[in-house]
């Protein structure tokens, strides 16, 4: 019995439990599993600035025990390639991208998979984004508040 290869793409950036599930769910569903990850320059074209390079996003996937290879994303275009070349029975994204890969159904399955719910890296970046404009003498002053409170609550 042939083996069902299963491949995904993504940048894969601040990695969160919402990477981790996605992986998970996605080796469950064939007996390999390959992950493109966006290099650098693909993620630029793309108008996305990652916060971690590509190299350590790239061992952060391969240590995981539900991948079996990670390939360069390099292009939008390379998809069709990856999934003939590497024998691709099911190429499988986020629900987010749906409709986005049908083309792909002439070569393999196409599955749309639902997003983890309230995490997401964009969300993360935004975060971070929004605390680092805020005056470091405003946090002081939130800790102490929060100090009082809990003293008076001892």
């Amino acid at each position: 019995m042939a083996k069902k290869v299963v491949i995904t793409y993504g940048t894969f950036d601040l990695f969160h439990i919402g990477h981790l599930k996605l992986l998970k769910r996605l080796s469950k569903l064939g007996d390999k599993l390959i992950v493109a990850v966006s290099t650098d320059r693909f993620n630029e074209k793309k108008g996305k600035k990652t916060i971690i390079p590509y190299k350590q996003r790239v061992e952060i996937i391969k240590s995981i025990k539900y991948v079996d290879k990670v390939i360069p994303e390099k292009s939008w275009d390379q998809k069709v390639n990856d999934v003939t070349k590497h024998d691709v029975t099911i190429f499988a994204i986020g629900k987010d991208w749906e409709g986005k890969f049908d083309f792909l159904k002439e070569y393999c399955e196409v599955i749309y998979l639902e997003r983890t719910q309230g995490i997401s890296s964009t969300k993360l970046k935004k975060t971070l984004h929004n605390l680092s404009t805020i005056n470091p003498n405003d946090i002081k002053t939130a800790f102490e508040i929060l100090k009082r409170i809990k003293n008076d609550l001892e």
